[in-house]
């Protein structure tokens, strides 16, 4: 339904839960076969095999309390089944809170479920896409090194230039947006996992947060940490806000990339017609022969659906009033949707347009 909890929050919630037990255990405050069950029923959850036991919508407290609650409540009746127990049992093997949710609040794990969820994306969707962009356009480059054509400034001729240097300057805007997109993720891998309610670590056996956070980065492999201080951690979320401006700022460029190409192979007949994209399908209905840009105008709407979403995390982010932000659902799912979407249209507009230019 519109709305609906991304299953990237979803699937990070399994790593992190299942991180929790693995630690509490170490730690001697959770038993080892509770543990293993919640093992169990968080791998499931991870595989996507329980994404349809998650109906709950963004639009929810914006602590993401009820999602929390939601996934306890999932695990453990599913690890009770997983035991050989029935749904309808009166006991379980497990309780959602006193055992799934040991050491936690859901004020330390939504905003780590948020994290894990932008950085798994981020770097297996977002700066893949880019680079494939990034590539497509590098080998242009070359191919129209030795092409000469006029430079224009204020829409008017200027001097010349050769294609590949024109393009030149789309490869190193792809290469800074990725950089930037790079260094918005090192605050991201650090998680509040530990801080409870409002950061104090009420109810955490002592080095739970450093040892959760290990195991986190230890099932996921990447580099993530316990964050410095979980007060900022709960109360702010400066991080995704970052984050969610490094990919406006790749929209930004990425919305010039296009309009260019757009521009330049505008035409064939009175247009200025210097490079010539492939014809992926008839343009229009009432004018045969006619092809349209599809693919730089499916790109620069990405772009501006981003830039939108860069707007909703910024007055998320300045909604952290004393000690805990309540717009937690709300950032996490703008700044998934641009991460996907920037990805996404960035593999599309390279196979479908960049590649074949001429």
């Amino acid at each position: 339904p519109e709305g609906s909890m991304p299953k990237e929050i979803i699937h990070a919630f399994g790593y992190l839960k299942k991180a929790a037990a693995m630690a509490n255990t170490e730690l001697g405050v959770l038993a080892a076969d509770k543990a293993e069950l919640i093992a169990k029923a968080c791998d499931e959850i991870i595989a996507g095999k329980l994404d349809d036991q998650f109906p709950l919508v963004i639009w929810q407290t914006g602590s993401g309390t009820q999602s929390n609650m939601n996934g306890n409540e999932v695990i453990a009746n599913r690890a009770h089944v997983i035991n050989g127990g029935a749904l309808a049992d009166d006991k379980k093997v497990l309780h959602p809170n006193d055992d799934v949710n040991k050491s936690q609040s859901s004020n330390d794990t939504y905003p780590t479920a948020m994290h894990i969820a932008a950085y798994k994306l981020t770097v297996e969707n977002t700066i893949p896409g880019l680079t494939h962009l990034r590539n497509a356009l590098a080998k242009k480059v070359e191919e129209f090194s030795s092409i000469v054509k006029t430079g224009r400034t204020h829409f008017m001729d200027a001097t010349p230039l050769t294609l590949g240097q024109e393009f030149s300057g789309y490869v190193q805007q792809i290469d800074n947006s990725i950089r930037a997109i790079k260094n918005a993720l090192v605050m991201v891998a650090e998680l509040a996992l530990g801080g409870t309610a409002v950061g104090t670590g009420l109810n955490t056996p002592k080095g739970y947060d450093v040892l959760v956070a290990q195991k986190i980065a230890d099932l996921t492999g990447l580099p993530f940490v316990t964050a410095p201080n979980k007060f900022e951690a709960l109360a702010a979320h400066d991080a995704m806000v970052e984050l969610s401006g490094a990919l406006k700022r790749t929209a930004v460029a990425l919305m010039k990339v296009a309009n260019d190409v757009r521009m330049l192979s505008s035409g064939p007949r009175c247009g200025i017609g210097e490079i010539v994209i492939p014809d992926n399908e008839p343009g229009s209905s009432i004018m045969p022969g006619k092809v349209n840009p599809t693919q730089p105008e499916a790109l620069t709407m990405v772009c501006a659906q981003v830039i939108g979403n860069d707007v909703a995390v910024s007055v998320g982010g300045m909604s952290g009033h004393f000690e805990l932000n309540v717009f937690k659902p709300l950032i996490a799912a703008n700044v998934l949707q641009s991460a996907r979407l920037i990805g996404d249209a960035c593999v599309s507009f390279t196979d479908k347009c960049a590649e074949g230019i001429t």
